[in-house]
């Protein structure tokens, strides 16, 4: 193998993998040493720049990064990353003066249409740049989905209403309760850009025999939650049924309890482990016993004249082809009725755009989605840009976050008459971190504790109010001790051939023999020949360039914990603990400095 080329920008992030695995490659390490260190507004700056809301992901992310952690490659549970996230939020000073100032305007206009996070990240990007940004949305209040689709006992309006506010504060326009009818005439009003991130509004129907006579009492999930969530609907029926195994069937079936829902059931066509709703959706709703049913699909409602009365249900099973896809099949068994009041259909989302004009420019594929270009985010009309689930169908709030940033690159560059394809590079800072022969500048002790527990408000007091926040976070003490967890990723172990004497004296003390002195081969071959065999291909090999005895030095970053005892056992300082910082490029985003400050 070559040596590896640890300069080049994607190495040592890959190796960061809950910043690699975050959609807006929020530098997670980083942030969460500053909690830990009690710099909780400077924690919080470093995510608002990356995820532009940290107090709503803190509650509501999907946690792409979590799966990824290391911790869980020395146990089972990873570091709560989310929650830390809630941390600085938590706990962080006013930072109102450490935002951008509304900025002198540059003359050109950019409309965004809807306010949720995707268009809210664009305008955040490209208001301090001079842009005037003008965001319209159908709701009076900025946020989209954060606010109208996301239960208040998860997620409070406070928290909505201040993050909001930090990106309306820079000087951009919000029209709140104005719907747009028609992408021609926002393009004759001579905006120079228009970024659609109206989100995918509209709830997957369930056309099966009953629907329209028991029409009264059978509700489109994320139209209700926004009923709910708005004031308009206050109550619902003492049996409920939701349809779904999503994480919006898991908000129903929470929300249906607070309402006075007495008897709430989940059904769901897959198996348990098949939902799309996360783990902790999940384990959350039963914690407030409310039944999760698997393998049963609707296949009528039941009414009397009109009113509901229950849903038939057929039972299914999985059976696989020799490929390993699954099919549902009946399983043989009786059809079963489900006696209930209401019924809650959550069983997905899809886009609808009446709004944009076939002849606008904008070309749709045949599923009557828009062709969009997954790196720059524009569509076949080159000032019209995409982002959130309009872009690609439901996802998640930090995959929005992150179309928001591509986009208000792309608009930023146009704009500059510049080739939107062009992504200049991030800007990469690779620090030491010594402090003295064997001392580093942070805690590098690998803390032996378990995954703390997020406290939770008591289940009687939370299912009485549905505005009441059910968890509570972390307190500090807790908030340290769960930071600790966290294995410093992004301090890269960086070996100098030049230094290395060949004692193996950093073989022998590394804890994860992940370290091996051996004849240079091609991969297949060196990958068998390691300490510890590394089967895992997506994670690489640090290779060294040739030694004085012609041997080469590899080491497995998929197993490396990064403890620096290499480091610190080395007698010839060959071995250095490396902080590497990335800063991904936004729109406006200098030329790489000199220095560089984390926060």
């Amino acid at each position: 193998m070559k040596p590896t080329d640890i300069a080049a920008p994607d190495y040592f992030h890959k190796v960061v993998d809950c910043q690699w695995a975050c959609p807006a490659h929020t530098p997670v390490p980083e942030y969460i040493r500053l909690i830990a260190a009690g710099r909780y507004s400077d924690a919080y700056m470093i995510n608002w720049k990356s995820n532009v809301f940290p107090g709503i992901l803190g509650r509501t992310c999907d946690r792409p990064c979590e799966p990824a952690c290391r911790r869980g490659r020395v146990e089972e549970n990873p570091v709560a990353i989310c929650r830390l996230k809630r941390v600085a939020a938590d706990f962080k000073d006013d930072v109102k003066s450490r935002l951008p100032r509304p900025a002198a305007k540059n003359g050109k206009r950019v409309a965004l249409i809807g306010g949720g996070p995707a268009s809210l990240t664009v305008a955040r990007d490209l208001a301090p740049l001079g842009y005037q940004c003008t965001v319209f949305d159908a709701d009076p209040k900025a946020g989209g989905m954060m606010r109208s689709q996301i239960p208040k006992f998860r997620l409070p309006d406070s928290v909505i209403d201040e993050e909001t506010d930090y990106v309306l504060s820079l000087g951009i326009e919000f029209k709140g309760g104005v719907r747009v009818e028609s992408m021609k005439q926002l393009l004759a009003d001579n905006f120079d850009a228009v970024f659609v991130g109206s989100g995918a509004p509209r709830g997957r129907e369930l056309d099966i025999p009953g629907r329209k006579e028991a029409a009264a009492n059978i509700h489109i999930g994320i139209d209700w939650l926004s009923s709910v969530s708005f004031g308009h609907t206050d109550k619902i029926g003492k049996r409920v049924i939701v349809l779904g195994g999503g994480n919006t069937a898991m908000d129903c079936c929470r929300t249906a309890r607070r309402l006075g829902g007495e008897d709430v059931k989940v059904v769901v066509r897959s198996g348990f482990e098949e939902m799309k709703a996360s783990p902790w959706e999940k384990e959350d709703a039963m914690h407030e016993d409310i039944p999760i049913l698997n393998f049963m699909v609707p296949v009528a409602f039941v009414h009397d004249n009109g009113k509901l009365t229950g849903v038939t249900f057929q039972r299914v099973k999985a059976e696989y082809d020799a490929k390993g896809r699954r099919n549902l099949v009946p399983s043989g068994e009786a059809d079963e009725t489900v006696n209930c009041d209401d019924v809650l259909v959550a069983v997905g989302q899809e886009n609808a755009f009446p709004w944009i004009e076939r002849d606008s420019g904008v070309e749709f594929d045949k599923w009557n989605m828009p062709k969009v270009d997954p790196k720059t985010m524009g569509s076949t009309n080159p000032k019209v840009f995409f982002g959130g689930d309009a872009a690609f169908g439901p996802k998640n709030i930090i995959w929005a976050v992150a179309h928001g940033h591509d986009a208000a690159l792309s608009i930023h560059r146009l704009l500059s008459g510049e080739d939107v394809a062009e992504r200049p590079l991030p800007e990469v800072h690779i620090s030491s971190q010594k402090m003295g022969i064997h001392e580093w500048s942070y805690d590098n002790d690998i803390s032996p504790e378990k995954r703390y527990k997020v406290p939770h408000r008591d289940k009687v007091v939370a299912l009485k109010d549905i505005r009441t926040e059910v968890e509570l976070g972390y307190d500090v003490k807790l908030a340290l001790g769960e930071a600790h967890r966290c294995l410093n990723c992004d301090v890269q172990t960086v070996f100098s051939t030049s230094l290395c004497i060949e004692c193996d004296a950093c073989v022998d003390i590394c804890p994860m023999d992940c370290i091996t002195f051996t004849e240079n081969g091609d991969e297949a071959d060196l990958r068998q020949r390691l300490k510890a065999p590394s089967p895992h291909l997506e994670q690489s090999l640090y290779v060294s360039s040739d030694l004085k005895t012609g041997r080469v030095m590899v080491k497995d970053e998929d197993v490396c914990l990064h403890c620096g005892l290499c480091a610190e056992r080395c007698p010839t300082g060959a071995w250095d603990m490396q902080k590497y910082l990335i800063d991904m490029t936004h729109a406006g985003t200098a030329c790489p400095s000199k220095n560089r400050s984390a926060a």
